[in-house]
């Protein structure tokens, strides 16, 4: 017979694991696809995911040029964390250029990344729950571009998709005539494919309420000061990328994609039908229905302090 004790013991780790389970269906699923390695916003965004109490990440999936050494750099920062059951996804591999960055991921083994490329598990995952999982895209997008072919129909199961994408009334710098944007000129014909495909199911995050969320030194200090695995994750990260070229405070771009999700109430947004050109840019036609939704404004300093909160609250690390 089963003892009184043993039994407890049962019930109390059922109980538990209910309760794990409870909560982990009051998280958001998100799938996060990111070219990190490149600017520095992307490390800031990711560490922002994983310091949420209000997300179930799903995967981190990397994209654009090398892939593979951007993965080493995603796995090895979610293991300082103590999140490598985050699982990481490589996606197609366009180019063989070696960023400074990579080297920071350079010899890390301790957690590989999965097998299945990156486009395969969005499908994957999208399909298994429709309607019930956040797509967020921070950087050029060749890998939606292999979803797309893979299943035409895939991101219109997605709940909703939000992406660092575009410049529609203001462009880099604050200039008040639009830029052809990084994510989108990188590879514009992926990009066509992307929001063709998404329409009526995406926010863009453009340069109208990204270009001047910069990171100060003032900020900067404060998770210097944090001393964490994952804060002193991002300070080597940006120490590396401020060189020569890089003199100024970093731009957080990708964190106000992730923003939208979690503080809407931070931003006013449009309807607009948004097309990409040839040429890179991303152009609205005021003629048409709409099949998007844009950025408008941002709060900049509340998003700046609750960002900063993040950082500071989050207790990660192994």
């Amino acid at each position: 017979m089963i003892s009184m004790i043993y039994l407890k013991k049962i019930i109390f780790a059922f109980s538990l694991l209910l309760s794990t389970l409870s909560y982990a269906q009051g998280k958001q699923k998100i799938i996060f696809d990111c070219d990190l390695g490149d600017d520095i916003d992307d490390a800031y965004a990711l560490a922002m995911i994983i310091s949420s109490d209000k997300f179930d990440v799903l995967g981190v999936c990397l994209d654009w040029a090398n892939t593979e050494e951007r993965a080493q750099m995603a796995t090895r920062m979610l293991y300082l964390a103590g999140k490598e059951n985050i699982p990481v996804f490589t996606g197609r591999k366009t180019s063989d250029k070696h960023i400074t960055q990579y080297e920071w991921g350079i010899g890390f083994d301790k957690v590989k990344p999965k097998e299945k490329p990156a486009s395969e598990f969005i499908v994957e995952t999208l399909n298994k729950n429709p309607g019930e999982v956040i797509l967020i895209t921070v950087g050029p997008v060749p890998n939606m571009a292999d979803v797309v072919e893979i299943d035409p129909e895939a991101l219109s199961k997605a709940k909703h998709i939000y992406a660092m994408f575009g410049s529609f009334y203001m462009g880099y710098g604050e200039s008040p005539v639009i830029s052809a944007e990084w994510n989108v000129v990188a590879d514009v014909q992926s990009s066509q494919k992307y929001v063709a495909h998404a329409a009526g199911n995406i926010t863009f995050a453009g340069l109208d309420v990204t270009t001047f969320v910069n990171w100060d030194d003032e900020r900067m200090d404060k998770i210097k000061a944090k001393n964490s695995p994952l804060t002193n994750a991002l300070i080597d990260l940006t120490s590396i990328w401020r060189d020569k070229t890089h003199n100024h405070d970093p731009i957080l771009y990708d964190c106000v994609a992730v923003g939208m999700v979690l503080w809407p109430e931070l931003f006013k947004l449009r309807k607009a039908h948004v097309k990409v050109t040839g040429d890179g840019y991303t152009v609205i036609d005021e003629s048409k229905e709409p099949n998007c939704m844009i950025g408008m404004q941002i709060n900049k300093e509340e998003f700046l302090n609750r960002l900063q909160d993040i950082y500071l609250v989050q207790k990660l690390g192994r």
